[in-house]
């Protein structure tokens, strides 16, 4: 997919966002080469059938939507326990730089694509998590608000050997008004790139939650290796967002390791979600769970792809995928693509996808029982999100999820 040149990008932007906050000088080289594969980096692939590109990433005018010297958002960052590092990454360089370079870049290729090059050559906030080994920790939270034309986003989990953490990330837009007054009105672009070591034995959870207004458009790359024995679980939920790219991937490296990936989304309107998942299973024994629903109303659009790559050397493994849509109007659209890709005979592995309405003869037994119909569709709907939520282990994720899916059948 071809791309357009930024007219208002230059090396000069690039090197006063770095010397604005004092970065290192092997970042500023990180970033001036994201800068320069801009010229021959390509947008991310997307579905395509004869005649018919399924998500149109060049229709998005970056020139428009790109305002690199003006970022600002509202991020606050709790955590319950002092060992564990969670900090901006100007805050972390000191203290923790030798970490920082050594694993910066190297789970997400910074030019893996435009969208990453331009992110990694432009981000002004993000979070560096640091786990040390044998320290477990659950209540690490992250939460933002986008304030500005375009927003550029990086998060570094670093979990060392035997150490345990669940961090939650949300962002959503902030205060419509407030803004405006700055001068930030019409379409805006939100980047989020999440890059995540889990070392051996580690366990990691990752969840994070979009929310963002109708006028926003966002690109999300969520990608985590694993170790021997380690386990690195997703969760990805979409609610917000006038077109949204969401990526979530995990390379099974070590024995033994594990992924699961659990997605949400609710579309209404004319919102379009455009959700990936996908998992490499490199070595021996590794299990994998892909598991997305969601729910379109109104014109609003999906589109799905689901990947199980098992590769030579993964004997003995487990790779299991579904993914549900629910319908609930005649108007909305969803496809759905999973696939295997089967490189090794000693592998357990199935994938589906469905698409379909709102049962009738389940909502004709809602309503013979003096429910009344919208009542009634409501009630399907929050029992079809039921097997997903049971899937999120953390409490308060699975309340906001749940909270914004009342939100939205009312």
């Amino acid at each position: 997919m071809s791309t357009q040149a930024i007219e208002s990008l230059s090396e000069d932007t690039v090197r006063r966002i770095a010397d604005e906050r004092d970065e290192p000088e092997w970042l500023l080289e990180t970033r001036l080469n994201a800068l320069s594969a801009l010229e021959t980096a390509e947008l991310p692939d997307v579905i395509q059938t004869p005649g018919r590109r399924w998500t149109d990433l060049e229709a998005l005018d970056f020139e428009s939507l790109v305002d690199p010297l003006n970022q600002s958002d509202a991020t606050e960052r709790t955590v319950g326990d002092d060992e564990v590092v969670v900090l901006p990454f100007t805050e972390a360089f000191d203290e923790y730089g030798d970490v920082i370079e050594a694993n910066f870049g190297s789970v997400l290729d910074p030019e893996h694509n435009y969208l990453t090059a331009l992110s990694v050559a432009l981000f002004t906030t993000g979070t560096f998590v640091y786990v040390p080994e044998g320290v477990d920790v659950e209540d690490v939270t992250v939460r933002a608000e986008m304030n500005s034309r375009s927003l550029f986003s990086q998060t570094l989990v670093v979990a060392e050997e035997s150490s345990s953490v669940t961090i939650l990330e949300s962002i959503e837009s902030g205060d419509s008004e407030a803004a405006a007054s700055e001068g930030v009105d019409g379409d805006r672009y939100f980047s989020n790139l999440v890059e995540i070591a889990a070392g051996e034995n580690a366990n990691v959870q990752f969840g994070s939650l979009q929310n963002l207004d109708d006028d926003s458009y966002t690109y999300s790359l969520k990608r985590g290796v694993t170790d021997t024995y380690a386990t690195l679980d997703w969760i990805e939920s979409n609610f917000g967002s006038k077109l949204t790219r969401s990526d979530v991937e995990t390379e099974l490296n070590g024995d033994g390791s594990e992924s699961q990936i659990v997605g949400t989304f609710f579309g209404t309107e004319d919102q379009h979600f455009d959700i990936n998942a996908r998992v490499w299973h490199q070595a021996e024994h590794t299990t994998a769970d892909l598991v997305t629903r969601g729910v379109l109303d109104d014109v609003a659009r999906s589109v799905y792809e689901g990947v199980q790559d098992v590769g030579n050397d993964a004997w003995n493994t487990s790779s299991y995928q579904r993914e549900n849509t629910l319908m609930l109007s005649d108007d909305a659209e969803a496809d759905a693509s999973p696939k295997l890709i089967i490189h090794n005979h000693d592998t357990e592995a199935s994938h589906s996808a469905t698409v379909g309405q709102v049962d009738a003869e389940d909502l004709f037994y809602l309503e013979s029982r003096s429910i009344d119909s919208h009542t009634a569709r409501n009630m399907l709907v929050e029992g079809f999100f039921v097997p997903v939520l049971e899937e999120i282990a953390v409490d308060e994720f699975r309340d906001d999820v749940e909270e914004l899916v009342f939100e939205r059948l009312q």
